[in-house]
């Protein structure tokens, strides 16, 4: 079985002399598209870049193209690793929603590796959680469904998350606070489900 990918690797850099809408459009034919244009440029507030060089943009700015060069490639499974690098909270949440549009759209699935317990709680259906000493030995468990995931993770760590009342956003809880110590009594690291 043949699988077309496309990846999204950690660490990025310009190494092309050329604007985003020549890299973008030398990608995809959907570029000119009306819903190319409302589902990858807007929502990731490529719009005002496209006449900068690519070795131009800062940091966040080039991630968030490396992210829509990414997702413009035709494949059947979407590798990014750290899509959040580089952005602030706004643009992580504006990336999270393109991703996941984007693949349940399209069905396709995107698989992502990042450090934002925020974006991977917004983004994710399943979780692979990997276990061990880094550079020495690991192990891969999954996938989980998030609750069952995000408690094994949570509980390695040692930390238990809560929901923000107003945001809604994941909070680490303090350690042994009153509800650090209720959730893990009940083994619900991941928002008690009281």
């Amino acid at each position: 079985m043949n699988i077309k990918v496309s990846y999204k690797p950690q660490y990025i850099k310009a190494e092309e002399t050329v604007t985003v809408t020549e890299l973008l459009r030398s990608i995809t034919k959907q570029f000119d598209t009306s819903f190319y244009q409302g589902e990858i440029l807007k929502p990731l507030q490529i719009e005002r870049l496209l006449n900068q060089h690519v070795d131009d943009l800062s940091g966040g700015e080039l991630q968030r193209v490396a992210i829509a060069a990414c997702l413009s490639r035709s494949a059947d499974l979407y590798l990014l690793d750290e899509p959040s690098a580089h952005l602030d909270v706004e643009q992580r949440v504006l990336a999270t929603k393109v991703i996941r549009r984007f693949a349940e759209n399209n069905k396709v699935t995107a698989m992502v590796v990042d450090h934002d317990i925020y974006m991977i709680d917004m983004l994710s259906d399943r979780l692979l959680v990997f276990e061990g000493q880094p550079t020495i030995k690991g192990e891969v468990h999954g996938p989980f469904n998030m609750r069952d995931g995000m408690n094994r993770f949570l509980k390695n760590i040692g930390i238990t998350f809560r929901r923000d009342e107003e945001t809604k956003r994941p909070r680490v809880n303090k350690l042994d606070s009153r509800l650090d110590r209720a959730q893990k009594a009940e083994g619900e690291y991941y928002y008690s489900v009281k």
